[in-house]
């Protein structure tokens, strides 16, 4: 279900107090790579993604591929890094960005 305005905003106002959690290397996406940012998701349900790479049409599509296979919406690309949103099956209020940022509103 795609995101309305006002939560697409909120989560961009969350992000930009979030440094990137997974930074892909050499090897790109590699499995190990999607693991971890798929658990990243579930813990946080927010999340900052760094894909490194020159080539910018590699960029675009290694940032769909993570979106699609981890079932997370990409909220906003701004250069190499994706900030993708994916809710939690239970929130932990201690690790979910969304409640430990609930306090920054639109």
């Amino acid at each position: 279900m795609p995101l309305s305005i006002a939560e697409k905003k909120r989560f961009r106002r969350i992000g930009h107090e979030l440094k990137p959690v997974v930074m892909t290397g050499g090897q790109g996406l590699t499995e190990a790579v999607i693991a971890e940012i798929d658990r990243a998701l579930e813990d946080h349900e927010l999340i900052k993604v760094r894909i490194n790479g020159e080539d910018r049409e590699e960029r675009a599509a290694a940032m769909a591929a993570v979106a699609t296979q981890c079932k997370a919406q990409a909220v906003q690309v701004i250069g190499k890094i994706v900030l993708l949103y994916r809710p939690a099956r239970k929130a932990n209020a201690k690790l979910s960005n969304l409640l430990r940022f609930s306090h920054l509103k639109e």
